[in-house]
């Protein structure tokens, strides 16, 4: 069964979406389907106009990203996108169109997916309008926020099936009106294969200056609803009690610039790594003794699980986070990893010296985080519940797809 896949970007760009994505569709593949992906021209300039990843045929969309007039530039990206998919789904005898949030991607979907025939799956890795709150491009209530929502919610509507990563973003779209029934969960997962324990990369740990005490780590997105900003003013507290600990950031994004800023006053006890590939992240994770996650309190926050903490799980280190809504999914708390406070320089810095001295600790709740992720979150159970969703939507017999 061929599965098209529309998305905002994919790799090689970096992100946590595109990591996600590039697992459904790896995973998928394993799985006996034939995933395809388009991505929006918002991916960027592209070597050429299909590439193979993975083995995977990946199309892209040519055409500018952006104008200077808002609807009009967002009404030509999507009827760019509409032509692309039209043309891929045919070529390529697409029996499902699985759109990607956000809207834009999703709306050309549905349209090509009414005009051909083929059922609609949009999947909601976050809600757009409240990010667009957290990046300071609007606010919530206004006029651009609620035209968001609204359209979302449209979308969520009309597709044939709606993915959500969370239970509370389930939640959330129930009290929207979408109907239960309508509405699966396929949270983030991990690739226990290769996110697993592995040796100290200790040359790594050499040029970064690191093979001294106690290392700190976060690795992602820099924006600012990760709390990164008041991770770093937490650093001071922990200095004091544990001297020789060391906070590793690595990523990059909107705050990259006021982080490093505000990160000067405190020398060598902050490490910046830049954004790396992601064949290198595992390196990244085995230096890090605790993986900190210090999300702010939001709506974002309390309805999105992330990503990156189930890779530092599986690779068997302590995750230190936030105690909201979609953390919470994903630890139990003094058993794989540890909830504090959100918000709460105290909890933090208590949790944070407490791990970094005791390297039992570390260890015991390290090896139970690994132990769930293998058990609860690998790619192929999660991707078990899309070959299901698919075959429910064409009436195929599963053993057409396995």
């Amino acid at each position: 069964m061929t599965v098209l896949h529309v998305l905002d970007h994919s790799l090689p760009v970096m992100s946590g979406y595109s990591t996600r994505s590039r697992n459904i569709v790896v995973f998928q593949q394993a799985a006996g389907l034939r995933p395809v992906v388009v991505t929006s021209p918002k991916h960027g300039p592209a070597p050429a106009l299909r590439e193979e990843r993975d083995g995977i045929a990946h199309y892209r969309t040519p055409g500018r990203r952006s104008g200077r007039i808002p609807i009009a530039r967002e009404l030509g990206l999507m009827w760019r996108l509409a032509r692309r998919i039209r043309d891929v789904a045919r070529a390529e005898g697409a029996r499902v169109i699985h759109a990607h949030s956000p809207v834009l991607n999703g709306l050309p979907a549905l349209w090509v997916g009414r005009r051909l025939g083929i059922p609609v799956v949009y999947e909601a890795r976050a809600f757009w309008e409240d990010a667009a709150v957290d990046h300071g491009t609007t606010r919530e209530g206004s006029l651009r926020y609620r035209v968001s929502r609204a359209l979302e919610t449209f979308m969520f509507k009309r597709a044939d099936a709606v993915v959500t990563i969370a239970h509370a973003m389930r939640g959330e779209l129930v009290r929207r009106g979408v109907a239960a029934e309508r509405i699966r969960v396929a949270p983030n997962g991990v690739d226990t294969e290769w996110f697993r324990p592995v040796e100290r990369a200790q040359a790594l740990a050499q040029r970064l200056g690191l093979n001294g005490g106690p290392v700190l780590g976060f690795i992602g997105s820099f924006y600012r609803y990760e709390g990164l900003r008041f991770l770093l003013d937490a650093v001071p507290a922990l200095r004091a009690r544990v001297p020789d600990a060391r906070l590793l950031l690595v990523g990059g994004g909107e705050e990259d610039a006021a982080l490093r800023a505000a990160a000067a006053p405190l020398g060598d006890a902050v490490i910046f790594a830049g954004q790396v590939p992601f064949s290198e992240v595992r390196d990244f994770y085995s230096i890090t003794d605790v993986f900190v996650c210090p999300r702010r309190r939001m709506r974002l926050t309390e309805l999105v699980t992330p990503l990156k903490p189930l890779e530092a799980m599986a690779m068997g280190r302590p995750v230190v986070a936030s105690d909201l809504g979609g953390l919470a999914e994903l630890i139990e708390h003094d058993v794989t990893g540890v909830l504090v406070p959100a918000e709460s320089r105290e909890g933090l810095v208590d949790a944070l010296a407490w791990l970094a001295r005791d390297t039992e600790a570390r260890a015991r709740i390290g090896a139970r985080a690994r132990e769930a992720m293998v058990r609860e979150r690998t790619w192929p159970r999660i991707v078990e519940r899309y070959v299901d969703l698919y075959a429910g939507l064409t009436g195929a017999v599963l053993a057409e797809v396995q």
